[in-house]
């Protein structure tokens, strides 16, 4: 199959589903491997964003998935009479940067970062696709396990966890610096 014909399949295949489809899944129906099937949903994404067409084609980690071209949202809103999504609390936001920075997550360790009770808030956030369950803890009492979702991803225009900005405060390996330096003591410090 020629690379043309790769971007115009692959391109039904995204129409037609209308969610996320991975990469492996389009890579079996095009009958292709995964760089040939890259290549071809990156000149298919290309020619959306050079010819200024409605429709863009984006990637979520390892899944691709067609959507409306965010500047023409509101005119979208209006032909589907579609309300506004509600903007996120300052609440949700909290929740979500835990989510996404530490996943998978428990409600208690939520709880303790930010120094609240967070069920309401999960809650909302498991009702609007931002999060879901991934899993229990393997600890007493088997805490459910939540993670960000493609929902998340999509939402907050990212291709991959990998893109979010570097926490401050935070090392490499997710450990929370409580002091001036890392892994400094306080005699160190000049402290003791």
């Amino acid at each position: 199959m020629e690379n043309k014909e790769m971007q115009i399949a692959a391109e039904g295949i995204l129409f037609a589903s209308g969610e996320p489809v991975h990469i492996s899944r389009i890579c079996m129906a095009l009958g292709t491997d995964r760089p040939r099937a890259e290549e071809a949903l990156r000149r298919l994404g290309d020619y959306y964003a050079y010819e200024r067409r409605g429709i863009r084609l984006v990637r979520m980690e390892d899944s691709y998935q067609l959507c409306s071209a965010p500047e023409y949202a509101e005119i979208i809103r209006r032909a589907f009479e579609i309300r506004k999504t509600a903007k996120l609390s300052q609440p949700a936001l909290e929740v979500l940067a835990i989510a996404a920075y530490y996943q998978p997550v428990t409600r208690a360790q939520v709880d303790q970062i930010r120094g609240v009770d967070s069920a309401y808030t999960i809650g909302l956030l498991l009702d609007r696709g931002l999060i879901e369950e991934c899993g229990q803890l393997q600890a007493p009492g088997r805490p459910r396990l939540y993670r960000t979702t493609q929902g998340f991803l999509r939402a907050f225009h990212l291709a991959s966890l990998e893109e979010l900005p570097p926490l401050p405060g935070v090392e490499e390996g997710g450990q929370m610096r409580l002091d001036g330096a890392a892994g400094e003591t306080a005699e160190e410090r000049g402290e003791a």
